[in-house]
């Protein structure tokens, strides 16, 4: 780097110089804006490594993480060489595919293996691994000066992402309680939100839905405009993740649970009440009357293909998803854009619930100290920008990452609608289930119900009974209820 540019990306680092100025004085000196971005990154790097936080404590040691293939992923190791430099650690990592990467997690922590001293994890999980002993509780690590650098500001965090990472193990207690314990540290996350292909729209004059009756509506109209195609895209496999996304945002704005929590803990199911058995109808007839033919088959890569390929009107589902379909050589890209969306026409706005991407500790790990160096790092205001900036790290989880106009500029320009979308969310975004450990089996059985209401096998009504039934045993037999 010359030292015109240094001078004038450590100014930016530094608070003196705007963003604006920034880039017009790279400008003129040939520096494009990807490259901006990189030198903005470097420079904060080396600002980090002057903080008076002993970075090179564990020069020499070499750690390894297990990470599923993902964008998230991308980012980490587009940046790693940066924590090389910043520490003097070496790191390896192993990376596998979505569709086996939980199994690998789950071989190596329940066998108690060392091999990996930190890995990725969807908060879900960390019902599961926290209670078993396989996953540290890191609020040793950050609420510790002596081994957390001053400028990773924890208070940073958007609340209901990183309070979604913690758990006191009781099952039914609240996330992110005072007792809690910190399994994870969120990397990024997703909302559940609308988008829409803005061309069908537009063409057939359909309005952009704000409630469940008109997202009915908006369904049937976009059915009728595509031509062979469906009007709305939501999952339907056999499966937890079919309930999690679209499904229990909109639920959950009626103010409806998964499970109630007795005074005394005992748990009991929650779903069939009289406002429930009205929303389950009303997405029921949704995607009978204009869902996907095969919409029981339908998994998030289906659901968000089929919108990116024209085949669908628009999609309630991941934010993220309607990110990466917006791009690449997808056949609607550039035609995608998004809105926030409240099901209840009473609320006041949305509250999507939410899948986070985070970072867990083995409690196997016999490297802890030096693997909780990665984790500030990977976690950091620092990297998070970088891949906020540079990549596609979205939607990070950091307030400040959220407020930079680089970042905000990026999304405005290509993803009509996206910033808007997610800061009327982001307040109402959490996760809305009772966190317990039959959560995949309970939320399973949902979706398998959802099914069978959907092929008219079981009336909605009636359907809700049997599954509230089928849940209050399950609880019972495990002492739950």
């Amino acid at each position: 780097m010359h030292e015109k540019e240094k001078q004038l990306v450590d100014a930016f680092v530094r608070g003196s110089v705007s963003r604006r100025d920034l880039l017009r004085g790279l400008g003129a000196l040939g520096v494009t804006a990807a490259t901006a971005s990189f030198m903005v990154n470097a420079a904060a790097t080396k600002a980090l490594a002057q903080n008076g936080f002993d970075w090179k404590k564990h020069a020499g040691t070499t750690i390894k993480l297990l990470l599923n293939k993902h964008p998230y992923t991308d980012a980490m190791l587009a940046n790693i060489e940066n924590f090389k430099e910043l520490t003097g650690m070496e790191v390896e990592y192993d990376v596998f595919p979505e569709d086996v990467y939980f199994d690998k997690v789950t071989a190596a922590l329940s066998s108690g293996s060392t091999e990996y001293d930190a890995f990725m994890s969807g908060a879900y999980m960390t019902w599961t691994y926290g209670p078993a002993g396989w996953i540290e509780d890191l609020n040793q690590w950050i609420k510790d000066d002596t081994k957390t650098n001053p400028d990773y500001n924890w208070g940073d965090m958007l609340p209901g992402v990183v309070k979604s990472c913690a758990w006191n193990g009781k099952p039914g207690g609240a996330l992110g309680s005072e007792d809690a314990k910190q399994w994870c540290i969120p990397l990024a996350y997703e909302q559940n939100n609308l988008t829409y292909n803005k061309r069908v729209f537009d063409s057939a004059g359909i309005a952009v839905p704000t409630n469940i009756d008109e997202l009915l509506d908006a369904a049937a109209k976009g059915k009728a405009a595509m031509d062979g195609g469906y009007g709305i895209g939501v999952r339907g496999s056999r499966s937890w993740a079919t309930i999690h996304p679209g499904f229990l945002s909109g639920y959950a704005n009626f103010g409806q649970k998964d499970l109630n929590v007795a005074d005394d803990g005992m748990l009991s199911a929650a779903m069939n009440t009289d406002v429930s058995k009205q929303f389950h109808t009303k997405w029921v007839k949704m995607i009978q009357d204009s869902g996907a033919p095969d919409w029981s088959t339908h998994t998030w890569y289906q659901v968000g293909t089929d919108l990116g390929a024209g085949k669908s009107a628009m999609m309630f589902d991941a934010d993220i998803l309607g990110y990466f379909m917006n791009g690449g050589d997808n056949a609607e890209a550039g035609n995608l854009a998004f809105s926030a969306f409240a099901a209840n026409p009473e609320a006041t706005a949305p509250t999507p619930n939410i899948w986070i991407w985070a970072m867990a500790m083995s409690t196997f790990s016999g490297k802890k100290d030096a693997t909780w160096y990665f984790l500030q790092w990977v976690t950091g205001p620092e990297h998070d920008l970088f891949g906020a900036r540079k990549m596609d790290l979205v939607n990070p989880a950091r307030a400040s990452v959220w407020a930079d106009e680089m970042f905000r500029d990026k999304l405005s320009a290509s993803y009509p609608g996206y910033v808007e979308m997610h800061d009327i969310s982001a307040p109402g975004a959490s996760i809305k289930f009772t966190a317990q450990p039959l959560f995949f089996d309970l939320t399973t059985e949902w979706a398998a119900m959802l099914q069978k209401m959907v092929a008219n096998e079981v009336p909605v009504d009636e359907g809700l009974d049997q599954l509230a039934e089928s849940v209050n045993r399950q609880l019972k037999d495990a002492g739950l209820g």
